[in-house]
């Protein structure tokens, strides 16, 4: 299906609003395209949605960011749709069955989460993938954002994660179950928690869209650093950091980071290193200079959408943190983040796994399937498609994969397994230490363990200390209220 197709499908799902797309690659030097799509549909904060995209041409950054921007406009008209089953975990199995609903155990809570089997909770309907048949699930791991919610007393922060968008049902389930499997496998393993697997890519047999980036990289005189985080369940999940000593004004562009997860090698790391083109043009659109966006930015995004940032909404922690990153010069930066360029060992490139094919959004789909349910995963599935148009959107859950362990102290058995394996200091068996939490766990994940666990979330929080900006980001411009609302000294 070409570009230009996807490109007209995402187009006219759109709703009604006003609907700025421009290029914000210019705020860097790497001349790869990353574009900028924004829609407003009110006056409100809550009706504006921003989206990125980058690629190898400009139509590909254009598919990329309409095609993030319709999965963000789906899913909050399809959520606002979904039927919700109110009801505690043991009434509804006593109801249901235990297969029909899934357990909030194998959801990776938060440490020390209040959650029992009698808490009433709000759920909403997914489908297992295997047989059709209907799972429900607490409606916070289905929702992509608190404004999704229905219920007061949610379980987990609501994320994006798992959410995925495509011409196909196939390529929108393959698009957010790879990106499920990308943050589940290189969690603890980059940022504060970087293992230093450096991927030797000298002398290898390099897709020739690789080797162009690489080249155009070097040009720019940036020392690209492609690293692994994982192979777990055969796929490649790489992570793409650079040494840049010529940023200019716009200091946050050293902080780049690209990911990708992916069943061919050649593919994640093109990816990978599309995307650290476009970390760094995003962050320098969303925290740097106003002045630089102006550039940039045609007038009508300037007048209509940069006033209506909401800085209450914003995470706190991740606002303030931002907020002082954006204060410090290149020179702090680099110097704060330089424990993403560890060095430990390499890893030949050549050696990861090749799988022809791959660019078939349905082979894909099949082979990244069939790895999760040959491994023993159940996928469950939201289908949160816009009814009467082209367009595919999912919201996927995987009961066991995890996510955001370092920032929200979220983790099972799966982490718990991987931190006490680095004999890691954050999690032990037993009873929690002073200061630590229990992690919530099955009674069957708790034998396989050899006993319950805890995490201890005040030293994960100071692992990570100042480098909570390459976690969480608050949202475009919110930093730029912030520091310009009077209380900072603005007018």
């Amino acid at each position: 299906m070409s570009l230009t197709e996807a490109l007209d499908a995402y187009f006219r799902v759109m709703p009604p609003g006003t609907f700025p797309i421009f290029r914000i690659d210019p705020l860097d030097r790497l001349g790869v395209p990353v574009v900028s799509a924004s829609l407003r549909m009110g006056d409100r904060p809550g009706d504006i949605i921003h989206a990125n995209g980058y690629g190898a041409t400009e139509e590909e950054a254009r598919v990329g960011a309409l095609g993030e921007l319709a999965e963000e406009v789906c899913a909050d008209q399809a959520l606002l749709r979904m039927p919700r089953v109110h009801g505690t975990y043991a009434e509804l199995v006593g109801t249901f069955g235990a297969a029909a609903v899934v357990n909030p155990l194998t959801l990776s809570l938060p440490a020390g989460s209040p959650y029992r089997p009698d808490m009433p909770l709000v759920w909403g309907e997914m489908k297992r993938l295997s047989t059709g048949e209907r799972v429900l699930v607490p409606e916070e791991f289905i929702a992509v954002r608190p404004g999704n919610l229905v219920g007061k007393t949610p379980l987990a922060r609501p994320l994006t994660n798992g959410r995925g968008a495509g011409r196909t049902q196939e390529q929108a389930l393959a698009h957010a179950l790879l990106e499920l499997l990308q943050r589940d496998g290189n969690g603890l393993q980059f940022r504060a928690m970087d293992q230093g697997v450096v991927l030797d890519l000298e002398g290898a047999a390099l897709d020739a869209d690789v080797r162009e980036l690489l080249g155009r990289y070097q040009r720019a005189g940036v020392e690209v650093l492609a690293k692994l985080a994982s192979t777990d369940f055969g796929l490649v999940n790489v992570y793409v950091v650079g040494r840049d000593l010529s940023v200019g004004n716009q200091p946050l562009l050293v902080t780049g980071c690209g990911e990708a997860t992916d069943p061919d090698r050649d593919r994640a790391l093109r990816k990978a290193l599309l995307e650290f083109a476009g970390s760094r043009a995003r962050k320098a659109v969303s925290h740097g200079p106003m002045s630089e966006v102006a550039r940039v930015a045609p007038r009508e995004y300037m007048e209509q959408f940069v006033p209506l940032v909401d800085v209450a909404s914003e995470e706190p922690r991740a606002l303030q943190a931002m907020a002082e990153w954006s204060q410090l010069p290149a020179s702090a930066l680099r110097e704060l983040t330089a424990c993403t360029l560890l060095r430990r060992r390499t890893q030949r490139f050549e050696d990861l796994p090749r799988v022809p094919g791959m660019e078939d959004p349905a082979q894909r789909c099949h082979h990244v399937v069939k790895q999760l349910h040959a491994a023993g995963f159940d996928i469950l599935v939201a289908d949160l498609s816009p009814p009467g148009h082209p367009v595919h959107v999912v919201k996927v859950v995987v009961p066991g994969l995890e996510v955001e362990t370092m920032t929200y102290a979220r983790l099972g058995e799966r982490n718990v397994a991987r931190l006490l394996e680095r004999r890691e200091p954050l999690v032990g068996l037993g009873a929690p230490p002073p200061g630590a939490q229990p992690v919530r766990l099955t009674p069957e994940a708790e034998e396989r363990l050899g006993g319950p666990a805890w995490f201890d979330a005040r030293l994960a929080e100071a692992r990570v200390g100042r480098l909570y900006p390459l976690y969480r980001e608050p949202d475009r411009h919110a930093v730029h209220a912030m520091l310009a609302s009077r209380r900072f000294g603005g007018q």
